[in-house]
């Protein structure tokens, strides 16, 4: 009873940490266009925010992997903490010297530590309890990531998108003195949320220091990295959550500029039902300002109706779950790739609020994706699964490629015409479920 009493406890405390680490992931998307203003990059400059961020889980898994059968599970969650924190206080120099590349070091860094965290904590939340239990405990705690994704978006609107943000034009015509003001006023717009979170996540590593966790040992492995590769399906797995990774995270990371690129802030204001949405997340979103301006961006106005596109991602978990019971998950996986695709064409010759819940409904699609691919790919893979997982980790690097690819193909071509990138990725999916329907 007492040990099932410190399993609880302790499943409590880390499944706490995937809220944290889905809150945060979706929530550095946020700042991405105001940088782009601040900076003046293209979209292309502005994507490789994502490939610094989602390049670290392609570097640092295996070494993550490594360091932690030397210091064990609750110096790895403490360590992968303590990492993120000082990611976020990176923040704090980069936007006081406005240096981009500090930024990205920045991303960098708490991705990292991200890297850290998960391969600590996913392993662990499954060896607390019975292995017949381990997929319930894990689906539950990726609930909790689920929320913290869904919740991310409308704290970045608030706290990121909200005042606005002049040009560069605007910025020019502006004295020396009023210039150096409003540089200042930009940069402690982005400090103070970062420098909040790195002092939260250092109070929660502390926490772990004190604490005592039960000490479970990972399971032995058998086999070598060259079976693995030898594994055909856990390939096309790799590129399956490279393709999902990647789609997910550039349209999570473009949706705002997506907006505003077909002016759809009036299509919110004079439609009723939107405009009740927008007014429930933030009462007075619409309000005027004695200049006759509105208190809140349009980039804060799209910023919260992202909170559909994570949340979900949330409800659709749930909903394949059942799906996934009575049909063939391969089948289900193809299924859900091909509304994604009738979504995004749906979206491209589309215009106004059509286009725009088109775009936004993925994310419920989304939803199965990443772990119906690995367990499709992990399948008949015996002894060789720990290592086929850490593989398909990889795949996660998929967040740094294509979102710069998006970007770099929309400053040439458009959002419209740039979402055949999006289609190409769910296509590869779609292909992998039928591959695995048999």
């Amino acid at each position: 009873m007492d040990n099932n009493k410190t399993y609880i406890n302790a499943f409590v405390l880390v499944t706490s940490l995937f809220f944290t680490w889905g809150f945060l992931t979706v929530l550095v998307d946020s700042p991405i266009s105001r940088f782009r203003e601040i900076f003046t990059l293209s979209y292309f400059e502005s994507g490789l925010v994502q490939f610094a961020f989602f390049g670290a889980y392609f570097l640092l898994s295996i070494p993550a992997g490594f360091i932690l059968t030397r210091i064990g599970y609750q110096k790895g969650i403490i360590l992968g903490l303590t990492t993120m924190a000082v990611g976020c206080f990176l923040f704090y120099p980069a936007a006081s010297f406005r240096t981009f590349g500090i930024f990205m070091l920045g991303y960098f860094v708490l991705a990292g530590g991200m890297t850290i965290l998960q391969v600590a904590a996913n392993p662990y939340v499954a060896a607390l309890g019975s292995e017949e239990t381990s997929s319930s405990r894990l689906i539950l705690s990726q609930a909790f990531n689920s929320l913290g994704t869904a919740l991310a978006p409308s704290v970045g609107a608030i706290y990121f998108l909200s005042d606005k943000i002049l040009s560069k034009e605007e910025i020019e015509l502006l004295d020396l003195e009023s210039r150096e003001i409003y540089y200042l006023s930009e940069a402690s717009a982005v400090q103070g949320p970062f420098i909040f979170f790195g002092c939260f996540l250092l109070a929660i590593a502390i926490v772990f220091f004190f604490i005592k966790l039960p000490s479970l040992m990972p399971e032995k492995e058998n086999g070598t990295y060259l079976d693995v590769i030898n594994q055909k399906n856990l390939i096309y797995g790799v590129f399956g959550i490279f393709f999902y990774v990647g789609a997910e995270v550039t349209i999570g990371s473009y949706l705002v500029n997506y907006f505003l690129d077909m002016n759809l802030v009036d299509s919110i204001k004079n439609n009723s039902i939107m405009n009740s949405i927008a007014t429930f997340f933030k009462h007075d979103i619409f309000a005027l300002l004695d200049n006759g301006d509105y208190k809140y961006s349009n980039k804060a106005v799209f910023g919260l109706f992202v909170t559909f596109y994570w949340s979900g991602a949330m409800v659709g978990r749930f909903i394949g779950s059942y799906l996934t019971k009575i049909f063939q998950a391969g089948r289900v996986l193809s299924f859900f790739a091909l509304i994604a695709i009738f979504l995004i064409f749906l979206s491209a010759i589309s215009n106004g609020l059509i286009s725009m819940w088109s775009i936004l409904a993925i994310g419920l699609f989304n939803s199965i994706m990443f772990p119906t691919i690995f367990t499709l790919s992990l399948n008949g893979l015996g002894n060789l699964k720990p290592k086929g997982s850490g593989l398909l980790c990889t795949g996660i690097v998929g967040g740094a490629i294509i979102p710069p690819l998006y970007g770099l193909l929309t400053d040439f071509m458009g959002f419209k015409f740039s979402l055949i990138v999006l289609s190409l990725c769910y296509l590869y999916i779609a292909n992998f479920g039928r591959i695995n329907s048999s």
